[in-house]
C-alpha cells in the first residue's frame, strides 16, 4: 500500500511530466506545427520583432516622462529613512543642465522597466514557434522565477541595504575629516541605480545554477560538495558589488547564500521527480 509521502511524490512526478517533457503525442503536434519556412519569412519575422520592440520601448519612454520629478523623489527615499536629511545632508544639483540629464536618465531607464514586458512577448512570439511544449514551460518557468528573483533584490536593497550604506559611508567621511553636506544629484542616483542593479542580477546566480542542474548539467550532490566554495564566492562577489561597509556585504551575501541552498533541494527533488518518472 502506497504512503501519503509516495503518493505526494507520484503526484509530483505527474505534473512534472506534463509540464516539463515530452510525449509522443507533443512531438506529433510539434512535427505537424513546424512546417519549415523560407529563411526570408524568418528575417521578416525578426525585422517585425525589432521594429515592434523598438515602438514599445519609445511609447513606454513617452508614458514614463512626466513621472520622471516623482521617480527621482522616490529614490532620495533612502536619505530620509537614514535621517541624514535631518543632519543637513541633502541631494543638490551642482551643474546647470543637471534637471535634463536625470530626465533623461530616468526617460532612459524607466522606459526600458515599463516596456520590458511587451519586449519579451514580442522575443517570444518569435522564438516560441520554434520551441517544444515543455521548452516553452522551461522557459515560462524561468523568466517568472527570474523576475521574482530581480525584484526581490531590488526590493531588499532599497528598503534596507541603501539607509545602512549611506549611515556607514557617512560615518567613514566624518571619521576621516572630510565631512559631506550635500550629495550631487547625478552622482547619488547613479549610485542608486547602479546599487540596485547590482542586487536585482546577483540574485540570479541562484537561478543559473538552477537551470543548469534542470537540464542535468548539474547535480545536487555537486552543489552540496562545493558549498564552501560557493559560499567563499557569494561573499567575495558581494564584497565588490556593495559599498565598502560589511552591512552592506552581509545583507546581499546572506539571501544568496540561502538561495544556493534552496537551488540543492530544488535540483534533488528534479532528480528524483525524473527518477520516479523512468520507472
Amino acid at each position: 500500500m502506497a504512503t501519503p509521502q509516495s503518493r505526494l511524490q507520484m503526484r509530483f512526478a505527474s505534473a512534472f511530466k506534463r509540464f516539463f517533457t515530452s510525449t509522443e503525442e507533443d512531438r506529433a503536434q510539434d512535427e505537424a506545427r513546424d512546417v519549415p519556412r523560407p529563411f526570408i519569412e524568418h528575417f521578416i519575422d525578426l525585422r517585425d520583432c525589432i521594429i515592434r520592440g523598438a515602438v514599445a520601448w519609445v511609447l513606454a519612454m513617452v508614458v514614463v516622462a512626466p513621472f520622471a520629478p516623482w521617480v527621482i523623489e522616490l529614490l532620495q527615499t533612502p536619505v530620509v529613512a537614514s535621517g541624514l536629511q535631518e543632519q543637513g545632508i541633502s541631494v543638490q544639483g551642482l551643474e546647470i543642465g543637471v534637471g535634463f540629464s536625470l530626465f533623461m536618465t530616468t526617460m532612459l531607464w524607466g522606459g526600458t522597466i515599463v516596456s520590458l514586458p511587451a519586449l519579451l512577448y514580442f522575443i517570444f512570439q518569435f522564438v516560441f514557434p520554434g520551441l517544444r511544449r515543455h521548452e516553452r514551460n522551461i522557459v515560462l518557468a524561468t523568466l517568472v522565477a527570474g523576475v521574482t528573483l530581480f525584484t526581490g533584490g531590488v526590493w531588499l536593497c532599497f528598503n534596507f541595504t541603501l539607509q545602512l550604506a549611506l549611515d556607514a559611508l557617512m560615518a567613514i567621511n566624518t571619521w576621516m575629516n572630510v565631512p559631506v553636506t550635500i550629495l550631487q544629484a547625478e552622482a547619488y542616483i547613479g549610485f542608486v541605480l547602479k546599487i540596485l542593479l547590482a542586487f536585482g542580477l546577483a540574485f540570479q546566480f541562484p537561478l543559473i545554477l538552477l537551470v543548469l542542474g534542470w537540464l542535468g548539467l548539474l547535480t545536487a550532490d555537486a552543489l552540496k560538495a562545493r558549498r564552501g566554495i560557493a559560499i567563499v564566492l557569494i561573499f567575495t562577489v558581494a564584497m565588490f558589488l556593495t559599498p565598502p561597509d560589511p552591512l552592506s556585504q552581509i545583507l546581499m551575501a546572506v539571501p544568496m547564500c540561502l538561495l544556493y541552498e534552496a537551488t540543492i533541494h530544488l535540483v534533488r527533488l528534479r532528480e528524483k521527480m525524473t527518477a520516479t518518472i523512468e520507472e
